[in-house]
């Protein structure tokens, strides 16, 4: 485990919680003796960081905290690219399954991750290119999902879908989704590598990525969907397994 000694902070803007939160953070990094970047929502918290642009944030750094919810985790996981940084994922009061790490838990885990300690997941990203003709036009990497859904209010969308060479369905419908194990264990369908042939008039179709970013698909666009060769690392909470994260936010009831 590399030595941390650059970190860096994402922060969403506008939280009550994270007023207090991020300088906090922000002081107890620096007594370590730990250079801190921030994103310029953090810097809105702190007037000592430099805000810099949130896709800037991970240059240099060996660990970025995130502190909000699974929407910013997901823009925070965009920012860091292909860069194989480990994610602190801290979540500032809302549902969030994949910042599981509580504000009361901040700085003890914090601690373990200085030392070496913390247990990391690796989360298989979902990369889908957009084809048109042979150029490629777009490509992502997706943590949760790609969706294709209508543009039009009234309208249905005509999708063709083949899983390698082999013709699965035709598709006419609302939208479809395209999962990563993350995304929705129920509709894990990114390993075996779907590809999808729009056929409706252009840019009635739009394809999102994650919630956050997309682009408008024209008539016999292809769009091709494989497990990606990268994954994020994300920072888990010690002892913490899959079933007390389900059981913690959904609130099910304690044996």
């Amino acid at each position: 485990m590399p030595i941390i000694k650059t970190v860096g902070i994402i922060s969403k803007p506008e939280v009550t919680a994270a007023t207090k939160l991020v300088p906090g953070v922000v002081e107890w990094l620096r007594q370590r003796g730990l250079v801190v970047r921030g994103d310029k929502e953090t810097a809105a918290y702190d007037a000592s960081v430099a805000g810099v642009a949130r896709e800037d944030v991970p240059e240099g750094c060996d660990l970025v905290i995130v502190l909000g919810g699974d929407g910013t985790l997901l823009s925070a996981a965009r920012a860091i690219g292909k860069r194989e940084i480990p994610l602190f994922p801290v979540n500032l009061g809302g549902l969030g399954f994949l910042t599981a790490i509580t504000m009361e838990e901040v700085f003890p885990d914090l601690e373990r991750a200085l030392r070496g300690e913390h247990r990391v997941g690796r989360r298989k990203l979902l990369n889908t290119e957009v084809m048109r003709g042979a150029n490629v036009i777009a490509s992502y990497d997706a943590l949760n999902d790609a969706v294709l859904t209508k543009s039009s209010i009234a309208r249905m969308i005509d999708l063709e879908a083949f899983v390698d060479d082999q013709f699965v369905a035709d598709y006419k419908a609302d939208g479809l989704i395209i999962c990563t194990p993350t995304g929705s264990t129920a509709y894990s369908l990114a390993a075996g590598g779907p590809i999808i042939v729009s056929r409706g008039p252009d840019e009635s179709v739009f394809l999102t990525i994650d919630g956050q970013t997309g682009n408008p698909i024209q008539e016999n666009d292809t769009i091709v969907c494989r497990s990606s060769a990268f994954a994020l690392h994300l920072v888990r909470p010690p002892r913490m397994m899959f079933f007390d994260v389900l059981r913690q936010k959904l609130k099910w009831g304690e044996r």
